[in-house]
């Protein structure tokens, strides 16, 4: 059973809508007990780090959500600033991350190598570059891409928590993983038949 985790932040009918359509079992997570019956979550995201993190604190589901995470090791995907808040923390805000990667959330470039400008937010469809093998992207067509919208990045402190690159005037992530943790800048959601094989392909890791 998937738990699309309801903090107050995400496209939650979306992704929900998107898996009756797969037919695979998913629901809402509203609650601590949600989380602990879920054998896969994930953990979408709209807006802002310190207003994401604020709303997971005043939830009330951390300490779930790192129990099923770190100590219980049940796959969870973040989107967006869902995956933002998985980095210790962010230029964006003051708040602390949630830590599960050894990572922090910077603002992109406004400049490229060449010294011409970019237009920022980081919005529309972009290709991505895998860069490892992974069951998360099976079937998925990385040049077709996926629908982006953000003006901040993830730098990993690790270059094995790297799953794929994108080119928006400089390099940036487009997806992460450590362990049974997966993340993805853009959002699968908006993203036609790519964003519906990979959600597709999380439920079955």
């Amino acid at each position: 059973m998937i738990g699309i985790i309801n903090y107050g932040s995400g496209n939650i009918q979306a992704i929900l809508n998107i898996y009756k359509r797969l037919n695979k079992k998913a629901y809402i997570a509203n609650t601590p007990e949600d989380i602990s019956k879920s054998d896969k979550l994930i953990l979408p995201g709209v807006g802002a780090f310190d207003e994401t993190m604020e709303k997971l604190v005043s939830s009330g589901l951390i300490n779930v959500l790192n129990d099923q995470v770190l100590q219980k090791n049940v796959p969870v995907l973040g989107i967006c600033v869902g995956m933002q808040v998985m980095a210790r923390k962010s230029e964006e805000g003051k708040r602390e991350g949630l830590g599960w990667f050894d990572a922090e959330v910077k603002k992109l470039d406004p400049i490229n190598k060449k010294g011409e400008i970019v237009l920022l937010p980081h919005m529309g469809w972009n290709s991505i570059q895998p860069v490892t093998n992974s069951h998360l992207f099976n079937g998925i067509n990385p040049d077709r891409g996926f629908y982006f919208l953000h003006s901040y990045h993830f730098v990993c402190n690790s270059e094995e928590d790297l799953l794929a690159r994108t080119n928006y005037g400089n390099v940036v992530t487009s997806a992460v993983s450590k362990g049974n943790i997966f993340g993805t800048q853009f959002h699968p959601e908006k993203s036609h038949m790519n964003g519906i094989q990979m959600f597709k392909n999380f439920s079955e890791l």
